[in-house]
């Protein structure tokens, strides 16, 4: 995920701050307001089902894995129909799992399979906190972009340089920790940077400026507009 002059305005989870997020109505909404990008989060279902939700248990309680993909709330849309939904845009999958969770081999395999299957054409970028999750995404298909999300930069100076070794394309980090430094780092180890989650006008400029790849909001059309 790379901006071209200016930076790529990331919807995340949807249009959310007027929509229900990750559900169709967020994704679509992002498109109407200008999103180049969607963020979303995929976990896996019983029936090895990828559905787009944020927790690993729905408002009820239900737990995902517990459960088929059919089972799921009426709102929660399975990762096929979330795509289609963005159509027009490119699509960033957060994976809700790290590799001490069992059912991770799972999800990443039926990632990478709905990915084959569907002939996918829009763009599509994997990401997670978790490293060795990304690592097993670009084992099984070298051709999907990943990118390392990062929350405490302070608590591990060398991810950047690590994941650009590893062969990610890009970082995500929280936005309090993206300054002109981590972007010269990013820039000289050939990583794109997308912070996280930027809604204030004035810090959505301030990032432009030092020129961020792309900006991951709740509010889209705003951004799209302070941006011009």
């Amino acid at each position: 995920m790379s901006g071209q002059g200016r930076p790529l305005v990331v919807a995340h989870r949807g249009a959310s701050a007027d929509h229900i997020e990750n559900t169709l109505p967020a994704f679509v909404g992002a498109r109407e307001q200008g999103a180049d990008w969607v963020e979303l989060d995929v976990h896996l279902a019983a029936d090895d089902g990828l559905v787009v939700h944020h927790d690993a248990h729905y408002a009820d309680g239900r737990e995902l894995l517990q459960h088929p993909g059919g089972d799921r709330p009426p709102t929660v849309p399975l990762l096929g129909d979330a795509l289609d939904a963005c159509a027009g845009m490119g699509v960033n999958i957060e994976l809700k799992v790290t590799v001490a969770d069992s059912p991770l081999p799972d999800l990443v395999v039926a990632l990478v399979w709905t990915r084959r299957s569907l002939g996918i054409e829009q763009p599509i970028s994997i990401s997670s906190f978790d490293e060795a999750a990304l690592d097993r995404v670009r084992a099984l298909d070298p051709g999907i972009d990943t990118a390392q999300l990062v929350f405490d930069l302070s608590a591990d100076p060398g991810v950047v340089e690590r994941s650009a070794e590893k062969g990610a394309v890009g970082i995500n980090p929280w936005d309090p920790f993206v300054d002109a430094e981590l972007v010269r780092r990013c820039r000289s180890s050939g990583l794109a940077v997308t912070p996280w989650t930027v809604d204030d006008r004035g810090r959505i400029i301030e990032l432009a400026n030092l020129g961020v790849d792309g900006i991951i909001t709740n509010t889209p059309g705003l951004a799209r507009g302070y941006l011009g």
